[in-house]
């Protein structure tokens, strides 16, 4: 069973994906998939590159941007932000639990402009806490002139 968790129109967290979530991805209507979990990183994930072909074989496109827990960097942040330009509908981003693709959502959503307390609420919706990142999506949001 699936545990898709809206973060906004665009964007979906998921925790680790199995084959079968993907074709529930497809049916759902995602139009791409986000890995943003290491290779190898437990002996019961499923790999990156069988979720790639599942998502080719579903018509839907693929993108890996692994995060190590707390180490989101500016190139995982541009990476996204291009990922969600470019897709073609919504787009499922999933990591162990999902946090680590909320979390680089929400970097990237305040280097975008939004503001930090819609990121907050937005995330705690889904059911996950921005508060690991809160301090980086303040600077972010300042640049952005948010």
């Amino acid at each position: 069973m699936s545990d898709f968790k809206k973060l906004s129109e665009h964007i979906w967290a998921s925790p680790q994906l199995t084959l079968d979530d993907v074709t529930e991805a497809k049916s759902r209507g995602f139009a791409m998939i986000v890995n943003n979990r290491p290779e190898g990183e437990a002996d019961d994930q499923t790999p990156g590159a069988a979720i790639a072909d599942a998502a080719a074989a579903n018509g839907m496109a693929y993108r890996a941007i692994p995060i190590t827990p707390g180490q989101f960097g500016e190139d995982q942040i541009a990476q996204l932000i291009d990922a969600l330009e470019s897709a073609e509908g919504p787009v499922l981003a999933y990591c162990r639990t999902g946090t680590r693709s909320t979390l680089l959502w929400s970097l990237a959503q305040a280097k975008s402009g939004m503001a930090v307390d819609d990121i907050a609420e937005a995330a705690a919706s889904a059911g996950y806490d921005v508060g690991p990142v809160r301090p980086v999506l303040d600077m972010l949001a300042a640049q952005a002139g948010a």
